[in-house]
């Protein structure tokens, strides 16, 4: 298969005033668009790879992909599934809906509550060094906040993301420069509780 960049569920100024227009074009329509186009050029000479979704040819660290385009598809494959899911977790605010009964239950269960997931996954994303990601993810049908460098994906590791916040300065520069904590603090603001949920549920069955 082709890969392809999937359209933004949204216009680029939906998450105004805390995601700015321009950083949300630059990041869909060039950096998102650059792993997408990366990775099929790394595929090209492999064309029993092409029937593969992103998700195959990350699966257990990347088992079936050949050695000498390992480090390209790790890179942007894990850039394509990263942003993919980021897009979908994202809504203006006061339009990302509740957390479902299910999810707030595990919550509960790993975190002690809500809150307690939230500011865990707050804590992670802050503390991350460099460029990478926090994570929510289900690993054996349990909650796990994790973080992953560049863009490694949570699929290489068989752990399924629901929720994740793009820590690379590209996410967030234009608009935040180095404050990283206030570029958090407004993206908690713009979460898709909804969809999370639903990945949630789609992660157990």
């Amino acid at each position: 298969m082709v890969h392809e960049l999937p359209e933004l569920p949204y216009a680029f100024d939906a998450l105004e005033p805390l995601i700015d227009a321009k950083t949300m074009e630059i990041h869909h329509d060039k950096h998102h668009a650059g792993y997408v186009n990366k990775l099929n050029a790394a595929l090209e000479k492999y064309p029993k790879l092409h029937t593969k979704s992103v998700e195959e040819l990350l699966a257990n660290n990347l088992k079936i992909v050949p050695e000498d385009i390992k480090a390209a598809v790790r890179n942007n494959g894990g850039g394509h599934a990263n942003h993919s899911l980021f897009w979908e977790i994202m809504l203006p605010e006061g339009d990302g809906g509740e957390v479902s009964e299910k999810l707030l239950s595990a919550m509960k269960k790993t975190f002690g509550s809500e809150q307690g997931c939230r500011d865990s996954f707050v804590d992670a994303a802050t503390k991350l060094f460099g460029s990478g990601w926090a994570w929510l993810v289900v690993s054996k049908g349990k909650l796990e906040i994790i973080t992953t460098q560049n863009q490694d994906s949570p699929l290489m590791q068989g752990k399924i993301p629901i929720l994740g916040i793009d820590c690379w300065e590209h996410a967030y520069y234009l608009k935040y420069q180095n404050k990283r904590p206030d570029y958090i603090d407004a993206f908690v603001k713009i979460i898709n509780w909804s969809r999370v949920s639903e990945l949630y549920e789609e992660a157990l069955r």
